[in-house]
């Protein structure tokens, strides 16, 4: 009789713990216009919304019900560019410039070269990409630490690209610089944590019978005689969740400033949460993690959909603590 596939996922593997809260982005969209590509925010909560859904589905045209993700914007600043270079077959980086001002506000005291001498080099560079920081004071929940990281950009060449991060240096990135509504973007974000868990918990693993080997919640074998070794592809137990996922093609429903958060500020907040206080995006669809995670937003890298603004007739703010 021929056995049954193995449960459990192993698209993702192995299922080890992020380090960092900040996700990394390892790959930017190609982009022939000067623009970024991509900032970060906090997730705040979930809710619905009615829109007519312009899909291709069979409901066309209708009114449907969609949830929602709802993200919240720190500040986000520009202090400086970073240049790359080819160096033993790898792209590397080559060379950084500062604002000087913003630089030691954040505590970096290294001295870099000046941006008038890099830009005087741009043949020997290969690619620029903006380094900004985040500050998440001005939020409800109290994150006072500030991160930094990069931003992909969009441009034709080397200069072009030094040409538009020159121009931000200084100042303050908002999320309507970025995006706009309709855009599609991609998520990257940190799983909800779910701590030890067994094999039955975290593969799906049948329970054995009760008479079998006098235990129920664990694996039967651990695998044949040879290869006289536990397989990877074994389940067992571990840490479960708190993971780097990427969703793609999230769609943009809407772009706020802090003067619109009326909008979709639930009655008594959101669920571990509180009150949005800043700019804000609502996303189609859910997004990994659970509330006050860290997300990085990449426009999207696969999508082929065209660009169109959705009619939305209806955002839900009703109470969501008693859901």
């Amino acid at each position: 009789m021929p056995q049954r596939m193995r449960k459990g996922s192993m698209e993702f593997w192995p299922h080890r713990r992020a380090k960092k809260q900040l996700p990394r982005v390892r790959t930017w969209p190609e982009s022939a216009e000067p623009g970024f590509l991509g900032s970060v925010a906090f997730k705040a909560g979930m809710t619905h919304v009615m829109m007519i859904d312009d899909s291709e589905s069979p409901a066309k045209g209708t009114e449907v019900a969609r949830a929602a993700t709802i993200l919240e914007m720190p500040r986000v600043h520009i202090y400086g560019i970073r240049f790359y270079g080819t160096k033993y077959l790898y792209t590397q980086p080559a060379a950084e410039a500062y604002d000087l001002a913003l630089a030691k506000s954040i505590g970096i005291k290294e001295s870099k070269q000046n941006l008038g001498e890099l830009k005087a080099k741009t043949a020997s560079f290969t690619d620029a990409s903006a380094l900004a920081f985040m500050d998440a004071s001005n939020l409800g929940f109290g994150n006072k630490r500030v991160m930094r990281f990069e931003l992909g950009v969009g441009g034709k060449d080397v200069n072009e690209k030094a040409a538009f991060i020159e121009k931000w240096i200084g100042r303050e990135l908002k999320i309507a610089d970025v995006l706009g509504v309709g855009d599609y973007v991609d998520v990257t974000s940190i799983s909800k944590g779910k701590g030890w868990a067994g094999v039955i918990k975290r593969f799906g693993v049948a329970r054995n019978t009760r008479k079998a080997t006098g235990k129920i919640r664990h694996l039967g074998v651990l695998g044949p005689w040879h290869p006289a070794k536990v397989m990877f592809t074994v389940p067992h137990s571990g840490h479960m969740g708190y993971n780097y996922r990427t969703e793609l093609n999230k769609r943009v429903l809407r772009v706020g400033t802090d003067k619109d958060t009326s909008i979709v500020n639930a009655k008594g907040g959101l669920i571990n949460y509180g009150v949005l206080k800043n700019d804000f995006i609502l996303l189609d669809g859910s997004i990994p993690g659970p509330a006050k995670r860290l997300v990085r937003i990449r426009k999207a890298i696969r999508n082929a959909a065209p660009k169109k603004e959705p009619q939305i007739n209806y955002i839900s703010i009703a109470s969501k603590q008693g859901a």
